[in-house]
């Protein structure tokens, strides 16, 4: 079984930047696509990014388009998240999660493994 641990949340102002790490235990990502979720306060989870298993295909959410990018880095079991020109409603606890399937997607149900979250809190 895939465990999943983010790390990077944290306090930043506005216009600033973080870089979310997502580290995989149990097994090789390899073998999975990663998302970064994210949900704010009163709202429902939605997806932020998608990376294939090769790396080769990313999603982004609209409203992260340009601003957020997201990597990974098999041989360390990791995928990463740059966020810069962050804003206000970038406050969330985003979520990294794992899933075995091609289709590139942010639905909830195909993605088999989760991280337990972290908090970032944009504010000046």
């Amino acid at each position: 079984q895939l465990q999943l641990v983010e790390s990077g949340g944290g306090l930043v102002q506005p216009g600033g930047s973080l870089r979310l790490s997502c580290v995989a235990s149990g097994s090789t990502i390899d073998n999975y696509a990663i998302a970064w979720f994210r949900q704010a306060p009163g709202k429902e989870r939605q997806g932020v990014s998608r990376i294939d298993h090769s790396g080769g295909v990313t999603l982004y959410a609209d409203s992260v388009k340009d601003r957020f990018t997201i990597s990974r880095d098999n041989a360390k079991n990791t995928v990463y998240l740059q966020m810069n020109s962050l804003k206000l409603e970038d406050t969330a606890v985003y979520y990294c999660a794992a899933s075995r399937s091609y289709v590139i997607e942010f639905s909830e149900g195909s993605y088999d493994s989760w991280g337990q979250g972290i908090h970032v809190t944009v504010s000046s």
